[in-house]
């Protein structure tokens, strides 16, 4: 589908069919221009082609037609990490590391779905869908996690498989966004968003107590360690509130 601007200005009227797809385009390219939070539902309905109150036909309000904008980013983020992780094939670290660099690689290409997903200050646990997206697209992260907590040496403590994916999920947003910004006022930095994404995820598990050596090339992978029988503490809180917030 396409986002251009030009194609959602020619929608005119209450009745050109499909007023709701060109709303919610309408509100993505104003996203993309001025940020989640730079404009109003009237904008949206001038940028459609529309009357101020044709908006009400399909949303309550602002916060409505943003949460249906960022519950199909959370949608599109789920299939891009879930096609990423791949069950863990060949390997966890290996698929891992494609986790960690779909995830930048969305923020990168859909900034606007990202803005809405993470900007929007919209309550996301007050729209059940948007709250279930959201969560779909974390347990991605959660089952990565847990299968590299199961990679923990003999005789290091497992940490929670929460605890490491709330940490990494941290460190992947945190360098998403200080990539984020494509214009002069960005800082320069000397090496790509993956590459500090992974030298933060190496010095992370370092700290937990993991093997971090690589394979050499052409080195066969070694069998990963089962997971112990045995539980290894605290398993850490069910799940997260909103979009990956505060444990509850």
């Amino acid at each position: 589908m396409s986002w251009r601007k030009e194609e959602s200005r020619t929608e005119r009227g209450y009745h050109h069919g499909n007023l709701k797809e060109a709303l919610l385009q309408a509100a993505l390219n104003l996203i993309a221009e001025k940020g989640a939070a730079g404009f109003t539902f009237a904008d949206a309905a001038r940028m459609a082609g529309v009357s101020p109150a044709a908006p009400y036909r399909h949303f309550r309000d602002r916060d409505e037609l943003l949460s249906s904008i960022a519950q199909r980013g959370f949608e599109q983020f789920e299939a891009a990490l879930t096609e990423a992780w791949d069950d863990g094939r060949p390997d966890t670290v290996t698929a891992f590391e494609r986790v960690g660099k779909a995830y930048l690689a969305f923020a990168r290409k859909e900034p606007a779905f990202y803005s809405a997903m993470f900007e929007s200050a919209v309550p996301v646990d007050h729209t059940p869908a948007l709250l279930a997206a959201s969560e779909r697209a974390f347990a991605v992260i959660r089952a990565a996690a847990e299968r590299l907590a199961a990679l923990a040496p003999p005789g290091t403590p497992r940490p929670p498989a929460m605890m490491m994916a709330l940490h990494i999920w941290s460190m992947s947003h945190g360098v998403a966004s200080l990539f984020a910004r494509g214009d002069a006022a960005r800082r320069k930095l000397p090496m790509s968003a993956e590459d500090l994404l992974e030298a933060e995820v190496l010095i992370y598990l370092r700290g937990l107590g993991f093997l971090t050596d690589r394979r050499a090339p052409g080195q066969k992978d070694q069998a990963e360690p089962k997971p112990a029988s045995q539980p290894s503490g605290p398993s850490g809180p069910s799940g997260p509130s909103g979009p990956w917030g505060s444990p509850k």
